[in-house]
């Protein structure tokens, strides 16, 4: 027998209006449980996670026979060699592929910012890559990698940067050849600025070394970025151990649970870049010379620096929430001890006063002339034996 499905439009007025309330109560409620203070790069228009079953390949896509809108994208191109540098931004796609590259330009670094199919797809017309490597470049999130072609290196890296009040995670997919860079970003901005300018500098090692050391310039520039991050994360997690110590409250710990998570997001991306930078310096493809290799070896301690560094801050994070729940247990016991001395205080003074409060006609004291001076002077020997008692055990008056 077939399955029902339940279709809004085909139910009555009022139950469709309430599937349609609960649906739209169950999206509220996975929005708010959306772990906060993490961020992927979000890209208008980009495309989604292919459905199963979909052919391989960045031509099973229906973007790519369709223009971005103008100001949708961004195509840079550094053209430099050794006496030169030329620095563009790209207006039309087809017409500067069209064009010849400089005679005098030795290198060129062609950097896009947006994931359009189009715009991957005419690059990969004209460059050749292979059509997976296209669509690992369109679809993001990919975990970080590094495949080698017939005649060129593919490597998908993540840059982390810090927003205004989240982390930042953004894909960069990274194509080299002998003299030839491609990188495709998914927003505008990025930490190549200093790569920018090192390249306009006459005399720079990067103007009189092929495409590979570029290429290891940007890794080196992704992976140091990571360096004031934790920098940052290190002061923050000063600042919480005050607070915690001072006044653990629950915006403390929630704080505290926020940095574990991007912490856990910085692990995450630098785990597999320490593969990647690795397999670069090793090297087996054989592409990239020898004299380039040792400072990808450079990249990859860094890497290995950041782990240990985020691995470091992991531990001081788990440390902070123990240190919580000691912080709000030990203010615990402390309120539960001042209310049993106060309690310990009340006790023998009520006994005092229940047995005298009680409706007995013979009870030898009530005739007494003085006996309700009498009573307090009883309470007040019974309070402060009690108090030196307690101040000999350490309980009051000792720090």
């Amino acid at each position: 027998m077939a399955k029902a499905s339940l279709d809004p439009r085909k139910l009555p007025a009022a139950a469709g209006e309430a599937l349609s309330r609960f649906s739209g109560a169950v999206r509220g409620i996975g929005n708010w449980l959306a772990l906060p203070g993490l961020s992927r790069a979000a890209v208008p228009g980009g495309p989604t996670r292919a459905e199963p079953g979909t052919p391989p390949g960045i031509e099973s896509l229906v973007d790519t026979d369709s223009p971005p809108a103008p100001g949708s994208f961004r195509v840079e191109c550094i053209d430099y060699g050794p006496d030169r540098t030329e620095r563009r931004v790209v207006e039309d796609l087809d017409t500067f592929l069209a064009e010849p590259r400089p005679a005098w330009a030795r290198n060129r670094w062609i950097n896009v910012d947006g994931l359009h199919p189009w715009i991957i797809n005419r690059l990969r017309q004209h460059f050749g890559f292979h059509t997976l490597a296209a669509e690992d470049a369109v679809r993001a999130p990919q975990r970080p990698k590094l495949e080698a072609y017939p005649d060129h290196l593919f490597l998908v890296v993540r840059m982390i940067r810090l927003g205004e009040t989240s982390l930042v995670d953004e894909q960069v997919s990274l194509f080299l050849w002998p003299d030839t860079v491609l990188t495709v970003q998914e927003l505008e901005g990025d930490v190549f600025n200093p790569i920018r300018e090192r390249i306009r500098r006459p005399g720079s090692r990067l103007r009189t070394l092929d495409a590979s050391y570029l290429a290891y310039a940007l890794l080196d520039a992704m992976v140091d970025h990571c360096f004031p991050i934790l920098e940052h994360y290190g002061e923050r997690l000063e600042e919480l151990e005050s607070l915690v110590l001072e006044r653990p409250t629950t915006d403390v710990q929630h704080r505290i649970h926020r940095m574990k998570r991007e912490l856990t997001v910085l692990r995450r991306v630098m785990w597999p870049m320490r593969e990647v930078t690795a397999a670069l310096y090793r090297d087996e493809s054989g592409r990239i010379p020898e004299v380039v290799r040792a400072y990808f070896r450079d990249v990859h301690d860094h890497s290995v620096q950041v782990m240990d560094i985020v691995e470091t801050h992991r531990e001081m994070a788990a440390g902070l929430n123990d240190l919580f729940m000691s912080a709000v247990s030990n203010r615990m016991n402390e309120v539960m001890k001042v209310l049993t001395l106060m309690a310990s205080f009340f006790i023998p003074i009520t006994f005092v006063a229940g047995v005298y409060g009680m409706n007995f006609e013979r009870i030898p004291e009530l005739g007494w002339s003085h006996g309700y001076a009498t009573f307090w002077v009883v309470c007040g020997v019974i309070t402060a034996g009690l108090a030196a008692y307690f101040w000999r055990r350490g309980w009051i008056g000792r720090g």
